[in-house]
């Protein structure tokens, strides 16, 4: 009965294996698929804003001029400020962190009570108690405690990336909501850059570009999948075993 049970729960194990491996297997001697790039909110914002501006709204001076008005204009405001457009954001990298905290306490406390003699009152409760016991030495105790720590933590992070973001929201307050990703496929690893956050219009620059540090709720991910990705993970067995053993 108790094979039967082990067989059972392995056969139970195996089937959940297979299931979590089904897409590992699809990418069997075959390269990283890119994400298709016509999804997703970018294009969606994209496909909000029309990309030619129409010019019959303009005078026949200014369409005549060669130096017209507005953002297509040579000397016109090219940051992005509306859903659909693009700017750069400029990911560099470089911290280093250090913290080092030490403790140390200790202390020693001892307590002593004796009753040699309180009007003979001692000497007749030492007739009563048993043998070897006298209330001339009522208290005694000793008691030492100590206590150290020390902790270190040591940080370095460093990479400089950009990536191009599309405005995928303009809140009430003005404050644009942008979206970026960038893929880069070399041989049989895919690498994956991912960003997000709030932005400025004051904050964007004359080139269009703005750093990660004035992007409020930033998130940055860079990260990828292929086979060097792959090696690097552990299996989902032992991923399973290493929350499940209390050990």
């Amino acid at each position: 009965m108790l094979c039967f049970k082990t067989a059972k729960a392995a056969f139970l194990i195996g089937i959940v294996g297979t299931i979590f491996a089904c897409d590992r297997l699809d990418g069997v001697g075959k390269v990283p698929a890119f994400k298709p790039a016509n999804s997703g909110n970018e294009h969606m914002a994209m496909m909000r804003t029309p990309l030619d501006q129409s010019t019959n709204d303009l005078t026949y001076h200014e369409q005549a001029s060669l130096w017209r008005a507005g953002r297509e204009s040579l000397l016109g405001n090219q940051r992005a400020q509306q859903i659909g457009d693009i700017l750069t954001v400029v990911i560099e990298i470089d911290e280093r962190a250090e913290i080092s905290n030490s403790s140390s306490r200790s202390r020693e406390g001892s307590e002593n009570l004796q009753i040699p003699s309180l009007l003979g009152i001692p000497q007749r409760i030492d007739r009563a108690l048993p043998d070897g016991a006298s209330l001339s030495d009522a208290v005694n105790t000793n008691s030492t405690s100590s206590s150290s720590g020390d902790g270190s933590v040591k940080r370095k992070e460093k990479f400089s990336l950009k990536v191009a973001a599309t405005v995928i929201d303009v809140l009430q307050n003005g404050v644009l909501q942008i979206q970026g990703s960038q893929e880069v496929r070399v041989n049989f690893e895919l690498r994956e850059l991912l960003v997000s956050g709030y932005v400025r219009p004051a904050d964007i620059s004359r080139q269009n570009q703005i750093t990660y540090d004035k992007i409020a709720g930033a998130r940055i991910s860079y990260g990828g999948r292929g086979q060097i990705t792959d090696v690097q993970q552990p299996r989902y067995g032992q991923q399973v075993t290493d929350i499940i053993l209390p050990f």
